[in-house]
């Protein structure tokens, strides 16, 4: 029995050319919380400059030196510190933000459907959306250490990182230790990507999806300081979310970013899957 033939399609339509990443990329860069949460991350290290300018410089605890104490040391120090004060909670927000309302704010306008009929494959639409999530992330986080790095160099002068344990790193090779650190950092971060994107699909509230992946990535914090879980403690994401202080030591250590890379790349993989899955099976009204 023959196959029936399929429906006519407009002359000259592909569908891989659908919705291409520049126009999308477009869309999300003239959208007004792109360009505030960009200028948020901006500002920050020219905040930092002016507490450490009010407060006078950081002093050690005693016996006991840490990043922080360094930050005044030099610009490569300030750029470090910079990372580690905003990588616990601040640079989680731009992730949800970016992945979780692509999505969601889509079916909000009501103009989901339209995108859909226009037509644009179901996979090319979340392929497109998703692409351009993860690379305004990354974005946000280069930005940081970038301008940190500028600042801290106006203010505190071009020399080498200072290791609170003691020793230094050459310039450029901290220039280089804090590009692995913001590498493992975005990596760090694809599971709060992957739980936005995921809730991105599945509401039509941007709110809910952004709020919902940050307020699981703060329990996922929450359950790593729980010492009586023991060992299942390595199984959040969380709990190897500052392992990149391991690159940037005399000798560095990689066995802690190569086990916290594992564990989100696993989480994140499953988290899209289920998005792709779920969206290709969704009935869109809005």
């Amino acid at each position: 029995m023959s196959t029936p033939a399929l429906a006519d399609v407009a002359s000259g339509y592909r569908a891989a050319r659908t919705l291409p990443l520049r126009v999308e990329l477009a869309r999300q860069l003239k959208r007004r919380r792109t360009m505030v949460m960009f200028g948020i991350l901006a500002a920050l290290p020219f905040v930092l400059v002016a507490a450490f300018a009010i407060g006078g410089d950081p002093e050690g605890r005693g016996d006991r030196v840490t990043l922080m104490d360094t930050a005044t040391a030099s610009g490569a120090n300030f750029a470090a510190v910079s990372l580690f004060v905003s990588a616990g909670f601040l640079l989680v927000i731009p992730v949800a933000l970016f992945c979780g309302d692509t999505v969601a704010s889509e079916a909000g306008w009501s103009s989901l459907r339209y995108l859909l009929a226009a037509p644009v494959p179901r996979a090319r639409l979340l392929w497109s959306k998703l692409a351009v999530g993860l690379g305004l992330s990354l974005a946000a986080m280069v930005l940081l250490p970038v301008v940190a790095l500028a600042v801290g160099t106006a203010a505190y002068g071009w020399g080498p990182l200072a290791i609170p344990t003691g020793g230094s790193l050459a310039a450029g090779t901290a220039a280089q230790r804090l590009a692995v650190v913001v590498a493992y950092v975005f990596v760090s971060q694809l599971v709060t990507a992957g739980l936005a994107f995921w809730l991105s699909t599945r509401t039509d509230a941007p709110l809910g999806a952004v709020g919902g992946a940050v307020g699981l990535t703060i329990v996922g914090n929450v359950l790593d300081a729980v010492t009586a879980l023991g060992d299942w403690r390595h199984f959040l994401p969380a709990h190897w979310q500052f392992a990149w202080a391991d690159a940037v030591q005399p000798r560095p250590e990689w066995s802690g970013m190569i086990q916290g890379t594992a564990v989100s790349v696993t989480y994140a993989l499953v988290l899209f899957a289920l998005a792709f899955r779920g969206f290709a099976r969704k009935d869109i009204v809005s």
